[in-house]
């Protein structure tokens, strides 16, 4: 099968493409950039061109592009996407009902909420990880990778001063209470999100302090917007923050994040990392991986969580309830509910050093027999 495959900076592109093309495909890529735009004229111009020089037999892309959608509707020709990014508002453009669209979601919470409303076009697909590209991290540089990180972490705290939530500058007293207390109330809760359907009461007052307005091209509520990119990203930030503070408590913590300036005792900051070659030996240097998933992702395994086990790392993670339906709690990964719970769990494993690592080497065992790359390519294709 031929390929049009649209690149852009995603994550994932080399191990996709690999995948593809172990399986026998033909790749073209197509140069995509202005991702953000839901029509642009150059653009579905030159699309339109590629796929009459090229005739490919379907176009992939992550994430899914409106943009893209459009041609391939034009031009008769499927359209495989598949998200990763959470909280993702293009896909509530019209255009998702294209018959072109074949979007697949890693969130079964998010899939269902299509499903239940008659949205034939959108499917659950999970991630994934190269657990090849992985393995051979060591054997290409020739290093034993030791063990450097009791526990550890990577990913944004969301205390970056550009974060929408702290730009409300002019809340009223009651919108800053009522909020305050809705995520007091939503961090005490793993497994279910109420903030969207709660904001109700003060939607007047966000919108003066922030105006954010649905897309003429979309069916997304305002409540949506403010949910998923304003307060669950802040109780994210609150939660991650207040979580490595617990632990530095009593444990030395290292940080792999884009803000250098996040300090506390016991925690020591690495700053950014690079993501293909640098981030996998992090988890393979840690005893303790931790998953602090994004507020906004209802039920869905991050990609983070495929890389901690695909790199033969241990993974402790948040409950998500998509874990459960791949993985075994205590036998390929390890979870938490609580912040003392999580403790008490860090505690016992670094301390029953043999279960820890016969846990990761399950999980990543399990991973690598049925959740690849190249596994997803097959379930997309067939």
């Amino acid at each position: 099968m031929k390929i049009l495959f649209i690149e852009w900076a995603s994550f994932g592109n080399e191990d996709m493409k690999e995948a593809f093309c172990k399986e026998g495909h033909i790749l073209v890529c197509f140069p995509f950039s202005n991702k953000d735009s839901r029509r642009d004229e150059a653009i579905e111009a030159e699309l339109a061109s590629a796929l009459h020089r090229e005739v490919p037999d379907m176009v992939f892309s992550f994430n899914y592009f409106p943009v893209i959608s459009n041609v391939c509707k034009k031009e008769n020709i499927r359209y495989i996407s598949w998200i990763y990014d959470s909280p993702y508002v293009m896909l509530y453009s019209y255009t998702t009902i294209n018959p072109c669209n074949t979007i697949y979601v890693f969130d079964k919470e998010l899939y269902l909420e299509f499903h239940k409303a008659g949205i034939q076009t959108v499917h659950y697909l999970p991630m994934a990880a190269n657990v090849e590209r992985l393995d051979r991290l060591s054997s290409e540089t020739g290093d034993i990778i030791k063990t450097l990180y009791d526990i550890s972490f990577v990913g944004s705290l969301y205390t970056e001063k550009h974060n929408f939530f702290d730009r409300m500058t002019n809340l009223s007293d009651y919108a800053r209470g009522y909020l305050d207390a809705l995520m007091s109330a939503q961090m005490k809760v793993q497994g279910y999100n109420f903030i969207q359907e709660s904001l109700g009461p003060v939607m007047s007052d966000l919108y003066q302090a922030l105006p954010m307005d649905p897309n003429p091209d979309g069916v997304e509520t305002k409540e949506y917007l403010y949910a998923q990119y304003v307060i669950n990203r802040k109780i994210t930030g609150l939660e991650r923050t207040g979580l490595i503070k617990a632990i530095t408590q009593k444990y030395t913590f290292d940080l792999f994040t884009h803000d250098p300036d996040f300090t506390l005792p016991n925690l020591i900051n690495h700053g950014s990392i690079e993501p293909y070659r640098e981030m996998p030996v992090v988890f393979k240097q840690s005893r303790i991986n931790l998953n602090i998933s994004l507020r906004s992702i209802k039920s869905g395994i991050p990609q983070r969580a495929f890389d901690i086990i695909g790199s033969g790392g241990f993974l402790l993670s948040n409950y998500q309830n998509d874990f459960f339906d791949f993985f075994n709690a205590g036998e390929d990964f390890e979870f938490y509910e609580s912040e003392k719970d999580l403790l008490n769990k860090i505690n016992y494993y670094l301390s029953h050093e043999d279960e820890r690592l016969a846990i990761a080497a399950n999980g990543h065992n399990k991973l690598a027999a049925g959740h690849t790359y190249r596994h997803r390519v097959q379930e997309m294709l067939r």
